[in-house]
Order: structure tokens, then C-alpha cells, then sequence
């Protein structure tokens, strides 16, 4: 049930984009945005271990930041904040390692050869690259384009470039593992 809850919730913070565009035709600002600190304060509650604590508080933050604000334009800082967060997520693995690909990675390969170490820190700088761009999209796009243009690059472009990215990502490994004996 735990599970469930957080796949909805989880899907619910990917529809944020459009649940903005649609939602601000009939409802304040305020009241998305208190619907986005009630989804964050959830999942917060939710997380049992503390992974997630400090980047769902700073998300909480800004969202109460946007309920007292009750303007259209604090919404659209949304996706800037969550590749910011994501961006110092990876990028501070890099700094005290093992990297946050390689632990991933060492999930399905506990004894990761140190070839294998030294491409999931490549690929994790290359996230950081990708979470520093995207971020600057959206922020371009929050500041400087229509409310329509916000929501097809931040709700289906940034998604399918991040979902591009993993699966060529997933290609290239394929690739290099079946060359390793």
C-alpha cells in the first residue's frame, strides 16, 4: 500500500506541468501550490529512511513560498528546483563517492570491476551536464516564454530528453558489457 501511495505521488509530481497549465484556467495559484506542499509533505511523511528529506523540505519550502506569494510565475520554479536538487544530489556523490550511479549499479553487481566504477562516475557527471542544461531551459522558459511553452517543455520535452538519455545510457553499457569477457 506504502508503495502504491508513493508511485501516485510520484506520478502525481510529474504531472505538475500540466496540472499548472490546467489547473490555473479554474483555480488560484494558491491553491495549486497548496496542493503541491500537501503531495510533498506527504511523500516526506512517507519516507521512512530519510533519503528524501532534504530535497522534499527544500521542495516544501518553496511550494509554502508559492502558497504566500499566490502568483502564476512561483509555480514555473518548480522544475528549476527540482533539477537544481537533483543536480546537487548527483554532483555531491561525485564528492564523497562511491558515485550515485555506481551504487546504483552495484545493486545489480555487488563486485563492480574498476572499469565499471570509472563509467558510472562518467555517468553521473554526464546527469549533472544534463540537470545543469535542462535547468537552465527551465529556467529560460519560466522567466521568458508563454505559460504553454513552460508546460510542453517542463511536462513531455524535458521528460522525453531525460528518458533519451537513460536509454542511450542503457544502450551504450549493453554495448561495452558484451565486449568485456
Amino acid at each position: 500500500m506504502r508503495r502504491t501511495l508513493i508511485a501516485v505521488l510520484v506520478g502525481a509530481t510529474l504531472a505538475y506541468p500540466p496540472a499548472v497549465y490546467f489547473g490555473l484556467r479554474h483555480l488560484p495559484p494558491q491553491t495549486l501550490a497548496a496542493a503541491l506542499a500537501a503531495l510533498i509533505g506527504l511523500r516526506l511523511l512517507l519516507d521512512r529512511r530519510g533519503h528524501w528529506l532534504p530535497v522534499g523540505a527544500a521542495l516544501l519550502v518553496f511550494s509554502l513560498v508559492a502558497v504566500l506569494r499566490g502568483d502564476a510565475v512561483t509555480l514555473r520554479f518548480y522544475p528549476v528546483l527540482v533539477n537544481l536538487a537533483m543536480l546537487v544530489l548527483f554532483a555531491a556523490s561525485l564528492y564523497r563517492p562511491p558515485s550515485l550511479i555506481e551504487r546504483l549499479a552495484r545493486l545489480r553487481e555487488p563486485a563492480l570491476p574498476p572499469e565499471g566504477v570509472r563509467y558510472t562516475r562518467r555517468v553521473t557527471q554526464l546527469w549533472c551536464l544534463f540537470f545543469v542544461l535542462n535547468g537552465s531551459v527551465a529556467l529560460y522558459t519560466a522567466l521568458f516564454t508563454s505559460l504553454a511553452t513552460w508546460t510542453l517543455y517542463n511536462g513531455f520535452i524535458a521528460y522525453l530528453l531525460m528518458g533519451s538519455l537513460f536509454a542511450v545510457e542503457l544502450l551504450c553499457r549493453t554495448h561495452l558489457r558484451k565486449r568485456q569477457p
